[in-house]
């Protein structure tokens, strides 16, 4: 059975959590964010005591299932803001993304996931963006909180965001070349993106 990928990159304040939410509720599938994928990054290592901690429904997950495959008991650093001690963590990541894949159709936000599985055929790899003005009115209403945060978290994010990808892939973050779709939220409701992300996989899928 083929399984397919659908990996979202996104500005802050695009709404690409909020693609992703619909899309996983069409497909009945998951959908894999930061915080789910780093709750295998504690200082000791991912184990049960992680997920059930987090919460009983994750262990059902298939994620689990894949963070079990391919943990071989090493140290995963937790993740922080200097690169040079994440990158286990991202090759970790990975690991885990590539065995999600053989068994499960998922979407992955943010992580590099365009990169990690860019050689996986049935993968559908999408931009997010929007006008500024729309993404600090996003973040406004989401974080309540004013203009002036809402601007500030914006900046922080997407240098964040751009420096990660940058240092991971070896490639720029708004190059539109690295993706099958680029979707502005300013033009088009999430629910429009959604839809116009399910036509390319319904293509992929008959390859």
């Amino acid at each position: 059975m083929k399984h397919f990928a659908v990996t979202i990159t996104r500005t802050c304040g695009a709404g690409g959590t909020s693609i992703a939410k619909i899309l996983s509720a069409h497909y009945g599938i998951e959908y894999y964010d930061r915080m789910l994928l780093r709750l295998a990054a504690g200082n000791s290592g991912i184990n049960e005591a992680v997920f059930a901690a987090a919460d009983e429904d994750t262990k059902k997950s298939p994620l689990f299932n894949a963070f079990k495959k391919v943990y071989n008991g090493e140290h995963i650093l937790p993740e922080k803001s200097e690169y040079a001690t994440n990158d286990d963590l991202f090759a970790y990541q990975a690991k885990v993304m590539k065995e999600l894949i053989k068994e499960n159709s998922f979407i992955v936000i943010g992580r590099g996931g365009d990169y990690v599985l860019k050689d996986y055929p049935y993968l559908v790899r999408v931009f997010v963006h929007s006008q500024y003005k729309d993404c600090l009115a996003h973040e406004m209403e989401i974080m309540q909180c004013s203009e002036k945060d809402a601007a500030e978290r914006i900046a922080k994010t997407n240098k964040y965001r751009s420096d990660y990808y940058k240092h991971f892939t070896g490639r720029e973050w708004m190059d539109a070349r690295n993706y099958d779709l680029v979707l502005d939220t300013s033009r088009y409701t999430y629910q429009q993106c959604a839809e116009m992300i399910e036509a390319i996989v319904a293509e992929r899928m008959k390859d």
